[in-house]
């Protein structure tokens, strides 16, 4: 079979330079943002640069993006034409992690051969020639040669590939030449323990230059058959992966799924495989496409990256953190301490990357354990309490907005069990009131969700306290929201968009009427959290736990709890809901509305001793408004004119929402774009500060703080809210939006759909994109991008 080939196309490498520099200078462009990183090859004799392109990883999960290639480099020829000088593989993802790599969408949008690859557990390394002969050796982003004290990995890629070129009496130009005639880049992944140690292990003949795939230099993506990137690995010295053939996708499922029980192959350690095959999502009209995705295991080496890292934390004098394998990671971190101490040369090198597979392995020995056995121990002595029935407590450990309520709710669904809630109890003692209120439940229900945050120590200690002083045959599982110091930030923007969301939909938190005041409790909730230790008091009077994601969806956690509880009580749990009885649980728990109001008592310990003819005398003059917002400002028959406009050259099946928004009077009747919201306060203190001032030294009310110009580039919308995606054009730089994107609402299908929600719209477009089988969001582009005055005004509260 000849190799596939197909020369650059000029016309087509410029217009995707073109879109990517377009993105470069503005992030809101098409939905991605893009960075470009000029490097001088300083090997060539023409002082030849060349650009790399990087584009941030969740950007790939788009559509319409002017290439996917991860890792892309480009420059110009002697006759100033532009050209891909290096092109890696469209990014690819793990099973389950897109709607692509769904295993229902792998059955039905994909064809074989599959050519299954193992993962090498390296750094990728690129290989092409250019114009003038020079072999241009990068890592994913960087030529390599900056001036780096250390050697870069670029540049421990090169110094392997002089040595194997020079094993077989050949030259880089020799390579580079041969590359450049077949228009090609070579993908090879640098595995050497005497460079660096990542998690596998690759010493002697194993060590070296991979090379899993050559790509054809092109926008879109056309890679090699394996058997022919192995014949050419033959001919330039390059080590080989390992591969397997295969024809049915069913096969392919049921050979992964064997393979993952254990996380090795042919007796070694592997982080997966990478499964190449065609791929169309309509193949009626589509043609079947070079389409990648991957495998990855998570055992045994999630567990060894566990212990490479509290290695390193107890080298720099840290607590170690760890919550799976606990058992053998602390026999593990026992024994490395011995010999981190015996040799205390081990330490500096550990942290330069060196002896990690080394210690690992001398423990593993000593144990007599193979690493997937290892890992296995946590399953092997998982405590199994097979004798309760009844009398469970399920009892969180969260701050606000982690989803505890809703967890709480889709189970009672479930299983018809007990739900406590703390916020329904209002007056003094309410602990204790608590408490009795979980153990009168207990009395017709064999398991109670004690709805409280319990995000401090005395809090647990209280709970667990009652509960065992009044029925010491009660179980309380620990049902732990795990809050990372390395996730923090990413929890506290999730909760607070939950809250917000949620509005007054709370008993406590009325995020509709009084945000400012939510986000301050909910901050001091997140800085008062004590985390949950299973190995002291408290904690350690937990029955059971379960560590649980607050930045996942409710429905993530909701099947590791029943999981859990099946596994580890299962005369409670007796068996698994179906997936779509959780489904349901779920769509009932988010529907669910409070009935009970109580607000929050002001513990600031200031009191009010104004005298009653000051206080009558304030109750008689109007309430000071506030400023709820900044925005941008429009007019209303200038975005009516570019919609009416759009949708007329569109068909029925496009048009059909934004005229139901018109019949029935849903489109806005002002338009503006909002810059910020006093709620995000806690996020952007700065620019609020900012905001406010202008405001104020502008007059206040409604006074106009400056102009600006908005570009419109599209309307993105589904069959609940409308938005218009806008670039702000401001010379001063002086309007800062901190939406993801900044946007004009246009209408909403009724009054239960929010205008905010159209930022949840644009984050799903910003996902997923517009089309395609089983997503409901469409888009209309403006061809002409049409620009309109914008009047930058503070909005007060009503």
């Amino acid at each position: 079979m000849e190799a596939p080939y197909a020369p650059q196309d000029v016309a087509a490498v410029s217009q995707m330079i073109s879109a990517l520099e377009a993105a470069k200078k503005d992030k809101r462009h098409g939905g991605f943002s893009c960075k470009k990183t000029t490097f001088k090859v300083k090997p060539s004799r023409d002082g030849i640069t060349v650009d790399s392109w990087r584009m941030q990883d969740w950007d790939y999960k788009k559509k319409n993006l002017p290439t996917y290639a991860r890792g892309l480099f480009t420059t110009k020829t002697s006759k100033n034409t532009p050209e891909i000088a290096v092109r890696g593989y469209d990014k690819f993802f793990n099973v389950g992690e897109t709607d692509d790599t769904k295993w229902d969408a792998i059955f039905k949008n994909t064809k074989g051969p599959y050519e299954l690859t193992l993962k090498e557990n390296g750094c990728i390394i690129f290989v092409a020639g250019l114009e003038d002969d020079t072999l241009l050796v990068c890592s994913k982003h960087s030529t390599g040669d900056r001036g780096d004290v250390e050697i870069s990995h670029a540049r421990a890629g090169e110094i392997r590939l002089e040595k194997q070129l020079a094993a077989l009496g050949r030259t880089k130009e020799d390579l580079a030449r041969e590359l450049r005639s077949r228009n090609v880049t070579a993908v090879a992944e640098l595995c050497d323990d005497s460079f660096e140690e990542h998690i596998l292990a690759y010493e002697n003949e194993k060590a070296g230059l991979y090379l899993h795939g050559i790509n054809l230099n092109l926008p879109e993506f056309a890679t090699y058959p394996s058997n022919q990137v192995q014949e050419f690995a033959k001919q330039w010295g390059f080590l080989q992966v390992d591969l397997l053939l295969m024809d049915d996708v069913q096969e392919v499922k049921t050979f992964l799924d064997d393979v993952a029980k254990t996380g090795s192959y042919s007796g070694r350690d592997v982080e997966g495989f990478v499964i190449r095959c065609k791929m169309s999502r309509n193949p009626s009209q589509i043609p079947y496409q070079d389409w990648f995705f991957k495998y990855k295991f998570e055992e045994p080496y999630l567990m060894y990256r566990q212990w490479r890292e509290c290695t390193k934390a107890m080298i720099s004098g840290k607590q170690p953190k760890f919550k799976k394998h606990v058992k053998i990671t602390e026999e593990y971190l026992g024994y490395a301490r011995k010999q981190l101490a015996a040799d205390p040369k081990l330490s500096k090198l550990y942290n330069q990357n060196h002896g990690i597979i080394k210690l690992r392995d001398d423990f593993l020995a000593y144990k007599n354990l193979k690493g997937a056995d290892a890992a296995n121990l946590d399953v092997l002595d998982r405590v199994v309490m097979t004798e309760v029935t009844k009398d469970v407590i399920l009892a969180p450990i969260a701050t606000l907005g982690c989803g505890k309520t809703t967890l709480a709710l889709a189970l009672t669904h479930l299983f018809g069990w007990g739900h406590i809630q703390n916020d329904n109890i209002s007056g003094k003692g309410r602990p204790p009131r608590f408490v009795k209120a979980i153990m009168d439940q207990l009395k017709d229900r064999p398991v109670v969700f004690a709805d409280r945050n319990n995000a401090q120590r005395h809090e647990r200690k209280q709970l667990i306290g009652d509960v065992k002083t009044q029925n010491p045959e009660a179980r309380i599982v620990c049902l732990n929201f795990r809050h990372d110091e390395e996730s923090i930030d990413e929890i506290r923007r999730v909760t607070q968009e939950r809250v917000i969301e949620r509005g007054d939909n709370h008993q406590t938190i009325h995020a509709a009427t009084d945000q400012y005041k939510f986000l301050e409790v909910m901050e001091g909730f997140i800085k008062r959290f004590e985390e949950c230790n299973p190995n002291s008091v408290p904690d350690a009077g937990f029955d059971l736990f379960i560590d649980l994601d607050p930045t996942v969806g409710s429905r993530v956690n909701l099947e590791t709890v029943v999981k859990e509880l099946h596994l580890s009580l299962p005369n409670v749990v007796k068996e698994m809901p179906s997936p779509e009885k959780l489904d349901e649980a779920i769509e009932y728990a988010l529907s669910y509305v409070p009935d009970f109001k109580h607000t929050i008592p002001d513990r600031s310990g200031k009191k009010d001793h104004a005298k009653q003819g000051q206080q009558q005398q304030q109750k008689a003059q109007p309430k000071k408004k506030t400023l709820e917002y900044m925005a941008i400002n429009t007019a209303t028959d200038a975005i009516d004119k570019v919609l009416d406009k759009a949708f007329k050259g569109v068909g029925p099946e496009t048009s059909r929402f934004f005229f139901q928004l018109k019949n029935t009077r849903r489109v806005q009747r002002k338009f503006h774009v909002t810059l910020m919201h006093r709620a995000t306060t806690p996020m952007h203190p700065e620019l609020w500060k900012r905001y406010t001032e202008l405001h104020e030294a502008a007059g206040g009310d409604d006074a106009k703080l400056g102009e600006c110009d908005l570009v419109l580039e599209r309307v993105v919308f589904d069959d609940r809210i409308m938005a218009i995606v806008v670039r702000i054009v401001d010379e001063e730089n002086k309007w800062e939006c901190v939406n993801r994107v900044a946007h004009i609402t246009v209408g909403t299908r009724d009054n239960s759909v929010k205008p905010k929600e159209s930022n949840d719209l644009l984050a799903r477009w910003l996902e997923e994109g517009a089309g395609g089988e089983g997503n409901t969001i469409q888009e209309v582009v403006f061809a002409e991008k049409p620009v309109i005055k914008g009047y930058v005004q503070g909005v007060l509260s009503r």
